[in-house]
């Protein structure tokens, strides 16, 4: 795995993240914030590059799911000092399915809530005058872990360029709450749902082999060498295949 400068890498995303908000036009941005650990690390970076009175985030829960991840989202929001909005998307979520698709299985219904969110969150940035800021990483973008024109959707990635591991790192040194860093990852899209029983592998393990693909262009026999299966490096490889359309704008017939 890389290793990086942390440090110097917090420095390089506050600079990136100042000057392409201002250079759109823009003073303020604005975040979706789930109480996890990426959105809150995006949250910090953001106070730190603009100023907590330009950064608003919005807390948007769904009933079914643990009222403790809007409580940590609140203390973000409030240790940082910024602005946030509560907007509870149940009733927009369920009254499309109730009247339309009862049957609808969980993979809809929680694709449905991150657009909902997304289309919440681009709202009140044309109320706010703000640019939306996203939350997501570079193992998620590339294993296609993100609902598209839901939580894919934003200006910029301050965090597209770290694997989730990385994230974790500079959490640590931006001294996010510790049960925040601890949390079990979770899209927080239906009850007991994880990010890695979803992917089917531990990020600790995707982001090394990601890394030596990506980074390295390491072969499968070089990276077995390193310790890792050919079914999980199959598993890596397959996710990123599967999901190039996330990381496209609209193919065009030429």
């Amino acid at each position: 795995m890389r290793k990086l400068n942390i440090k110097k890498e917090k420095n390089r995303i506050i600079s990136f993240i100042k000057k392409y908000v201002h250079n759109a036009g823009f003073k303020k941005g604005i975040i979706g914030l789930s109480g996890g650990l990426d959105s809150s690390v995006s949250a910090y970076l953001t106070v730190e590059a603009l100023g907590k009175e330009n950064v608003i985030v919005v807390i948007m829960p769904y009933k079914t799911l643990s009222s403790a991840n809007v409580e940590d989202a609140k203390i973000v929001a409030e240790k940082l000092g910024i602005k946030y909005y509560i907007r509870e998307i149940s009733q927009m979520v369920d009254s499309y399915f109730d009247q339309y698709e009862k049957n609808a299985n969980k993979l809809r219904r929680g694709n449905r809530m991150a657009r909902e969110r997304m289309c919440i969150l681009y709202d009140l940035s044309a109320k706010e005058n703000a640019l939306v800021i996203g939350t997501g990483n570079k193992t998620e973008l590339y294993l296609g872990y993100v609902t598209q024109f839901g939580d894919s959707a934003c200006a910029i990635e301050p965090l597209g360029h770290l694997y989730k591991t990385e994230v974790l790192q500079l959490a640590k040194l931006l001294k996010i709450p510790t049960h925040i860093i601890n949390k079990t990852p979770s899209a927080d899209l239906w009850q007991g749902q994880t990010d890695e029983d979803e992917l089917g592998i531990k990020y600790k393990i995707a982001d090394e082999i990601l890394y030596y693909l990506l980074g390295e262009n390491l072969s499968d026999e070089e990276i077995m060498k390193k310790g890792f299966s050919i079914n999980e490096i199959n598993h890596i490889k397959n996710l990123m295949e599967k999901s190039e359309f996330k990381r496209r704008m609209p193919l065009l017939l030429k």
